[in-house]
């Protein structure tokens, strides 16, 4: 079980009581002197002090309420006015009309006092709207130079060994000629001699036996 807390007395609420009681007492006597005799005399100081606590919780909600601040003011003024009034600047035994007026029609004072102060609405505070997130902006991306790239060294181009000259083909070896064919161009060379007077020459030869040129050449050089 939890512990109980210690009553300690406390100097401002001893203090608080006792204005209490003092103005309690003040108002009742005012109210009496101005003719409010038995339990309406008692009514007064309740009606005050009722009063200006409904304007103080006022106050406590909404500090620039001017209504609360009015309504404060007046309950203030007449609690102090009759700690005022009975401090013997008026004659409690003789009161001046003012007086009965005021404090007859202070009911009603205090009834329009406490209605709006308990049916008029406290403003509602607005609650800041937090500000929308904004997206970072992205930094800015420094770009670094790129080294320039190596140029590729082209490898020193080799001096081409001169060309040599072609060596010459050897010549087409003479093809074999048979005796017999040999033995055919002769006699055709001699029949041609014998008409003509003169040796035959190769393509005569050649067309007469119809061969190739390379055949022709090897049976006139084995004729002469």
């Amino acid at each position: 079980m939890a512990a109980r807390t210690a009553f300690r007395p406390d100097a401002v609420l001893v203090q608080a009581v006792i204005a209490g009681a003092l103005s309690f007492a003040h108002l009742h006597d005012l109210a009496a002197a101005a003719g409010q005799d038995g339990w309406k005399a008692w009514a007064y100081p309740v009606s005050v002090d009722l009063l200006l606590v409904a304007a103080w919780r006022r106050l406590r909600a909404d500090r620039r309420s001017r209504l609360a601040w009015c309504w404060f003011a007046v309950a203030l003024f007449a609690s102090l006015g009759a700690n005022v009034a009975t401090a013997g600047l008026l004659d409690i035994q003789h009161p001046p009309a003012w007086l009965r007026i005021g404090v007859a029609g202070w009911p009603a004072i205090a009834f329009l006092g406490g209605t709006l102060l308990a049916h008029t609405t406290t403003p509602t505070p607005i609650a800041p709207i937090p500000p929308a997130p904004t997206t970072p902006e992205p930094e800015p991306v420094i770009q670094e130079p790129t080294p320039p790239a190596p140029e590729a060294v082209e490898p020193p181009a080799s001096e081409e060994a001169p060309a040599l000259p072609a060596a010459a083909e050897p010549a087409d070896p003479a093809p074999a000629v048979p005796a017999a064919l040999v033995a055919h161009a002769r006699k055709v060379a001699d029949d041609h001699q014998t008409r003509t007077g003169t040796a035959i020459d190769t393509d005569t030869l050649r067309s007469r036996l119809g061969v190739p040129p390379q055949l022709a050449d090897a049976i006139a050089a084995q004729l002469a």
